[in-house]
């Protein structure tokens, strides 16, 4: 289908593997049930809006996973 990108396949397979990486750390990096503030020392213990570095953080994650599936459907587009 895109075989004008065929020799770029191998750099599409590196992003891919760097663009995971980066979706998995910001998972990670967003702990379940808690505010970013509470994993450097804060309760955490009342539900609050995403504000700041959470907020940034969310998006960035999204950004991420929608990279994520470009990447993989335009890498297997490519013979």
């Amino acid at each position: 289908m895109l075989k004008f990108l065929s020799p770029y396949h191998t750099y599409f397979q590196v992003v891919q593997i760097i663009v995971a990486i980066a979706l998995i750390l910001s998972i990670l990096f967003q702990a379940r049930g808690a505010g970013l503030g509470s994993v450097f020392g804060g309760t955490g213990a009342v539900f609050k809006t995403r504000r700041g570095l959470d907020k940034l953080l969310f998006r960035m994650t999204v950004a991420f996973a929608v990279l994520f599936a470009v990447v993989l459907i335009v890498g297997a587009a490519i013979p």
